[in-house]
């Protein structure tokens, strides 16, 4: 029998050998912190520390990216000039006295439709990518965890949408319904839901089969609660990642219809829009066409590269 002094002894000696708690790593870290010696704290840190913004393409991306969504927010709120009003002040060139950005063959100002149709085609960008992604990824998740009859019926659903180019399947379903902001949201989300769909229904497949999940279906756990508590969290990284880049896709679907006359119909103002009337004046005016055309060539590949950042992140095994 071994004396007290002995067993102290050893578990001194194992507690020593043994790693930091949390609480003692945290504690640790914040006397850094005081300090002035440990790692930052702030938001950019945080995302360092995630993977987060580690290339400089990234980085531009993600300030150009979220530079974007403010204009869109608050930009028509710090802009006095009328985007839609005409004046009989046409076609003014660069730094005209009032018209930073000179105005368009109706005198309108340039700057202001710029930034009024920032709002439209990133409207339309995010609500038609928020619908595919709930689409596809709840069609995604029952196939995927369903299997059998469930997941071939779906699947040849989807795989019959996929057959069809995506730009068409939009041109039909927008031309259907008739221009505008809701059947555009509507005729992109639904041809963009497809090929979430089948991502999803390959991650929700991969985590079925794991042991967490078939010990949840045999205690009886309901469908919908495996579903949304167990299978959605563990796929959100790449799903996440993807819908990003789906965002790009969107943007440019919205831009492209604009431009056919089949999206946001004037006089709102919109980048695709402002394309289409400004190619008129291609030659004597390339501005009209070129500063829409490049924001909205931005914007997509900003929305690229965000996606990419986000999937070297979130699943950098790259497991799917």
């Amino acid at each position: 029998m071994s004396d007290g002094t002995g067993s102290a002894s050893g578990t001194a000696e194992a507690l020593a050998a043994a790693p930091a708690s949390g609480g003692a790593i945290r504690s640790a870290h914040r006397g850094k912190d005081r300090g002035g010696r440990g790692r930052g704290r702030g938001p950019v840190a945080k995302l360092r520390q995630l993977g987060i913004g580690t290339s400089w393409p990234a980085k531009v991306s993600w300030v150009f990216l979220i530079a974007i969504v403010l204009v869109a927010l608050v930009g028509p709120l710090l802009i006095s000039a009328d985007p839609v009003r005409q004046t009989s002040s046409a076609m003014l060139p660069f730094g005209s006295p009032g018209h930073l950005l000179g105005t368009d063959d109706l005198g309108r100002d340039e700057l202001a439709r710029l930034v009024h149709g920032a709002r439209p085609l990133l409207f339309v960008a995010f609500a038609s990518t928020a619908l595919a992604a709930v689409i596809g990824t709840g069609v995604g998740l029952l196939a995927g965890y369903a299997g059998g009859v469930v997941e071939q019926v779906l699947m040849r659903v989807v795989d019959l949408a996929l057959a069809f180019p995506s730009i068409l399947l939009v041109i039909l379903l927008v031309a259907a319904a008739g221009p505008g902001t809701t059947s555009l949201v509507v005729g992109v989300g639904v041809s963009l839901a497809p090929g979430l769909a089948r991502l999803a229904r390959a991650l929700a497949a991969r985590e079925t089969a794991r042991d967490y999940i078939v010990a949840a279906r045999l205690g009886g756990t309901r469908t919908p609660r495996v579903l949304v508590q167990e299978i959605l969290p563990n796929i959100a990284g790449p799903m996440v990642a993807q819908v990003v880049m789906t965002l790009s896709v969107a943007a440019g679907f919205a831009a492209g219809l604009s431009y056919l006359g089949l999206g946001i119909q004037p006089p709102t103002p919109d980048w695709g829009y402002m394309v289409q009337a400004g190619q008129e004046f291609l030659y004597s005016a390339p501005r009209l066409v070129v500063l829409p055309a490049t924001l909205t060539l931005l914007f997509v590949v900003a929305c690229n590269f965000v996606g990419d950042d986000l999937r070297d992140a979130l699943d950098p095994k790259g497991t799917v």
